[in-house]
């Protein structure tokens, strides 16, 4: 159904940054065990090794549409990523575990614990052998993309872990000691889980992994590239859905949209959008983006990496109401990442790109993302893997019609279309080339199904 424009996903995006999750639940669902001892098998061996805290239920269903409305995810939290009309699996029995690492910050109030470094990890009755692991986007938590991600790898049978990242919340920023301390965390921290959950695995099903892949979306998407290029020991591919670039030099968030600040300010013309990377033919999408997007990613990114820019704005908080917390900073318009201190480059170094993939991996992005440009964003990365010789390792596939939330699609129908089913068949294409020697298609732009579908079909 057609929705009023920008209005609903406003809400969403505000969800996303203020919602604090679910309320705690202190019991789990009993043991339901199958005469023949198959449901949840094994549950009393499964610890998460490092966890400080963890929970474990054996559940019915693992995927949304049983859980929806319970404390074991949060569709709050996953508003905006999937277009209303997505069909996705269920009836997937498992144990399910929640919990949370040692950390010192407390961002993260989902199941009122106040602490950072949670996650979740599921693990289906009937597995096949293989987990993925993921990052939650944007500064969303661990069940972010339980609809976009989890369903569909659990139905298929893997095993499934995610992570809050280590903070979350639009004050992230104020997480660590240095400027960005607190986006290395997010490294760190699905790292960590990584190696826990396979651990978990082996716990439960006797044996580790036979395969790990790494996935995600937007800072999901970096965390993959990131993994991928520094810990390619622990995975054996990955899709990345319009990953985040962080370069040193530039580009990055910090070149791309101070000028998208400005034009909302009346400050910039929209030539000036089209010169950092925003594409011709986005510009509908402008007006949304504009309210719920570039100022406050502008401006907490800016505080994260860059904080002595303007001590005042966003200061020690982005803000305590929706409108404070996406309204831009003015002087963010005039921000210039290439003439700032060298510490500030030190600081985005910490958490850059290279390019140097060792494992394989898959790249999506949407030829009208206006929030991170692919000209800016994926186009780049693309070349810089080919630069350091690995493009034989890399699949990049541009979505016609794609932008950076499926959710936009129910506003758009005429002009948008969504990327989760082209992501699903990226993932089908991911596990053939690693586990059958299936190399996917050289890199194209994937148009619009024949059948019209482009809410449940998607060929690569």
């Amino acid at each position: 159904m057609r929705v009023s424009r920008g209005v609903p996903l406003l809400a969403a995006a505000l969800l996303a940054v203020v919602a604090t999750g679910p309320a705690a639940a202190e019991s789990a669902s009993g043991d339901l065990a199958d005469a023949d001892g198959a449901h949840c098998a094994r549950q009393e061996h499964v610890r998460v090794p490092g966890a400080a805290h963890q929970r474990l239920a054996c559940l019915p269903d693992l995927t949304t549409a049983a859980l929806a409305g319970t404390p074991y995810t949060d569709t709050a939290d996953q508003a905006g990523l999937t277009a209303a009309g997505t069909r996705s699996p269920s009836g997937v029995p498992g144990v399910q575990i929640d919990g949370y690492f040692p950390d010192t910050s407390h961002f993260n109030a989902t199941h009122g614990w106040q602490h950072d470094a949670q996650f979740v990890i599921r693990l289906p009755d009937h597995w096949n052998g293989g987990l993925v692991v993921t990052g939650a986007p944007g500064t969303r938590k661990q069940y972010a993309t339980d609809k976009a991600i989890s369903d569909h790898v659990l139905a298929l049978g893997y095993a499934y872990a995610a992570t809050d990242k280590g903070n979350s919340g639009p004050d992230f920023y104020r997480d660590g000691r240095r400027p960005g301390d607190a986006v290395a965390e997010w490294n760190t921290r699905t790292t960590q889980l990584t190696r826990a959950a396979q651990e978990a695995v082996a716990k439960r099903y006797g044996q580790t992994p036979r395969r790990t892949y790494m996935t995600g979306i937007s800072n999901g998407g970096y965390l993959t590239r990131w993994q991928l290029e520094n810990h390619p020991e622990l995975y054996d591919g990955g899709v990345d859905w319009e990953g985040a670039l962080w370069t040193a030099g530039g580009p990055n968030l910090l070149t791309s949209l101070p000028s998208a600040v400005a034009r909302s300010l009346g400050k910039a013309r929209d030539e000036d959008l089209y010169a950092v990377g925003f594409a011709r033919g986005s510009e509908f999408l402008w007006p949304y983006h504009e309210k719920a997007y570039w100022g406050v990613t502008q401006k907490i990114y800016r505080a994260e990496f860059d904080p002595a820019y303007d001590h005042a704005c966003p200061g020690a908080s982005a803000g305590s109401t929706p409108e404070q917390i996406l309204a831009p900073c003015a002087s963010d318009a005039a921000y210039d990442y290439a003439s700032r201190p060298a510490s500030v480059h030190r600081a985005v170094a910490r958490v850059a790109l290279t390019g140097h993939i060792g494992k394989p991996l898959i790249t999506l992005h949407g030829d009208l993302d206006a929030l991170l440009p692919k000209a800016a964003d994926s186009d780049v990365y693309d070349r810089m893997i080919g630069g350091r010789g690995r493009d034989g390792l890399h699949r990049y596939y541009t979505v016609e019609g794609g932008t950076h939330i499926d959710g936009l699609y129910d506003t758009y129908p005429d002009r948008l279309r969504p990327i989760l089913p082209c992501y699903r068949a990226a993932f089908g294409a991911l596990t053939a080339w690693v586990e059958d020697g299936a190399v996917p298609p050289a890199d194209r732009t994937i148009g619009r199904p024949a059948s019209g579908d482009v809410v449940s079909s998607c060929e690569i």
